[in-house]
């Protein structure tokens, strides 16, 4: 073989290796890229998620209620509600400091941060008990106790669908602690389920209130969310706000739309799916506590 094709023989071999060795480090890199952007995608998810809020003006952060920190979009109003009104109650509800995270039952951080942007300052005790449900059995009965509504305060239990009272567990104790105990005896006993079968159907999505319910009993396992919010245009379109607990018991938080996030935390009363970040719903899961 002549020294001219014994080289070019080489410098093939040589190519070839070097082809091989490029295209393995093309594929480790994208991988490492791949993986990368899957592991910051929370991350990201949540600054676009905010800052979306924020340019369309949507939140204030310094404010301390549902209803100073969260604004209505372009052309829609709060619907007018009476001071007494459930929905009027819970637009008050006091809101931690902007960006605080939600926590459990026992302290720790619920680790994806990225479904919520604010969390509602009340405390839900150191039990595994104001799970999803429970949240909102538990602003209800805050709502009617405030209101000193004391005989109106009751929920099934799911053993047996009939009503425990307020009243009749406190015997003559209408203590403010008294009701948190009662609350959680309420807790242990009462799910998704047997709050859906207390809960008035809603017909019409149009129609939604604030302070009405979405809610799937689920098998085994259901969730609820609350409306906290709602606001329409001149059309007559309607927008709601959501809030929710879950497992574990965590401190409830207001939900963003991940499907629609220049309107988000908003989200459009239409019938079908809605998505929320940790469930999805339909609109035929639409309840309403009974005045």
């Amino acid at each position: 073989m002549s020294k001219n094709k014994h080289t070019l023989r080489n410098l093939t071999k040589h190519s070839i290796k070097n082809i091989g060795t490029l295209v393995f480090l093309s594929i480790l890199c994208f991988a490492c890229a791949k993986e990368q952007k899957q592991t910051s995608n929370q991350t990201s998810e949540l600054i676009v998620q905010k800052n979306t809020i924020e340019e369309e003006n949507l939140i204030n952060k310094t404010g301390k209620t549902i209803e100073a920190r969260f604004n209505t979009p372009r052309n829609y109003t709060r619907i007018p509600l009476e001071a007494t009104h459930f929905g009027s109650y819970l637009r008050k509800l006091p809101l931690k400091p902007f960006d605080s995270p939600v926590k459990y039952y026992d302290g720790r951080e619920k680790y994806n941060s990225n479904v919520y942007v604010s969390v509602v300052d009340m405390e839900i005790g150191t039990r595994d008990l104001q799970q999803c449900a429970d949240a909102v059995m538990r602003l209800r009965g805050e709502y009617l106790f405030a209101q000193k509504r004391l005989n109106d305060i009751h929920f099934n239990f799911l053993s047996d669908g009939k009503p425990r009272y307020f009243n009749t567990y406190a015997k003559g104790d209408h203590s403010y602690k008294k009701f948190r105990k009662y609350m959680n005896y309420i807790f242990a006993y009462a799910n998704t389920a047997s709050l859906r079968k207390e809960l008035a159907k809603v017909t019409d999505i149009k129609d939604i209130q604030v302070g009405d319910v979405f809610i799937q009993q689920g098998r085994p396992f259901g969730h609820a969310v609350i409306v906290i919010d709602v606001a329409v245009n001149e059309q007559g379109e309607k927008i709601f706000m959501l809030a929710q607990s879950y497992m574990p018991a965590q401190e409830t938080q207001i939900l963003v739309n991940r499907k629609n996030t220049t309107l988000s935390p908003w989200y459009k009363a239409k019938s079908g799916t809605l998505y929320t970040p940790e469930w999805t719903f339909e609109s035929t899961d639409l309840r309403r506590f009974k005045e």
